[in-house]
């Protein structure tokens, strides 16, 4: 039907047999070349100046159309993704937190996943996490552990309730002022003390940024500090997406018509009006679906995780459009 669109989210994607961290959750590079081969045969790639123009009913998208996403800066979308895109000819939608590029210093997010990839097993970061919280109880009035894990052990589409816990529990279930520092430690203890080196290696600069808008990929917003902005309050969404259209207008991208991609696909509806007083024109979820550009609100769009599609580029194309995901 006109105007469906597949949207499809990546994040680390890299050679993962032999790296430091072969446990990582991320794609490894063959399957994502595998991946793209399954895209080529069954879609139609389109650019992000497409998708916003058919928002507007300015043009009707072509069957089978795809818009290739990738969330938090990594390095691995210079050296390993875009010359991917680039011989293929498709255009790669980049979104990049601010301080991950600027400051050197590892986001907790990504502390958070590292520690879960370094060979830890999760009951030891689960103690490791409760003696924490007994250490601060008193100071911080906090709930019992028992309590907590109620509150955050969910079964995840990738996760077992233990995971889902501590990545909860640390990115959004205790107040900033104790989770950050119980981040760091494990971070320091499982993974690395030389953050800034990790860094580094980790995330994209400005000036690969750069390169890659002049070679045709779109780059947008995925805020400062990559939090759940839903969580924050009024002026701290603004100081988050401040940041972020003064980030992007640094980089030489245009602030007209730029894309929102939602950090952890947290948004509300405070943050969606800011956004249309910003001029955003598209903003990116991770609610699971196709969008619908005649039905979809366009600053709450749907996306297919980079799971949801084969790895083998000769895999038979599910008919999403009439699935229940």
């Amino acid at each position: 039907m006109a105007n469906h669109l597949t949207i499809v989210m990546y994040h680390y994607v890299r050679p993962l047999r032999g790296s430091r961290y072969p446990d990582l959750k991320a794609l490894d590079l063959d399957h994502f070349r595998g991946q793209l081969d399954f895209i080529q045969r069954h879609y139609q790639v389109v650019s992000m100046q497409e998708v916003i123009a058919a928002t507007r009913g300015d043009v009707v998208l072509p069957d089978n159309s795809l818009l290739l996403t990738f969330d938090d800066g990594y390095l691995d979308h210079y050296a390993y993704v875009l010359p991917q895109l680039a011989s293929r000819g498709w255009q790669g939608s980049f979104f990049p937190p601010v301080r991950a590029v600027r400051e050197g210093r590892v986001l907790d997010v990504n502390k958070i996943h590292f520690t879960l990839a370094s060979g830890a097993h999760p009951e030891r970061l689960i103690e490791k996490i409760y003696a924490e919280l007994d250490a601060h109880r008193a100071d911080h009035d906090l709930p019992s552990n028992e309590e907590y894990f109620e509150a955050y052990s969910r079964e995840g589409r990738y996760d077992d309730p233990r995971v889902t816990f501590i990545k909860r529990l640390l990115q959004k279930g205790l107040p900033k002022t104790l989770r950050e520092p119980i981040i760091d430690k494990l971070f320091r203890e499982f993974v690395t003390g030389d953050e800034r080196d990790f860094a580094a290696e980790l995330y994209l600069n400005e000036e690969q940024l750069r390169e890659m808008y002049a070679a045709g990929m779109c780059i947008g917003s995925h805020g400062d500090e990559h939090l759940w902005l839903n969580t924050l309050p009024d002026g701290e969404q603004h100081d988050e997406i401040n940041a972020s259209l003064a980030f992007l207008a640094g980089l030489g991208v245009s602030t007209r018509d730029w894309v929102m991609c939602y950090p952890f696909g947290g948004y509300d509806e405070r943050l969606l009006d800011l956004l249309r007083e910003k001029g955003c024109s598209l903003g990116l979820t991770v609610d699971v679906g196709i969008a619908d550009l005649t039905q979809h609100e366009p600053l709450t769009l749907p996306r297919l995780d980079t799971n949801d599609l084969p790895t083998d580029g000769n895999a038979p194309c599910k008919n999403w459009k009439a699935s229940t995901i």
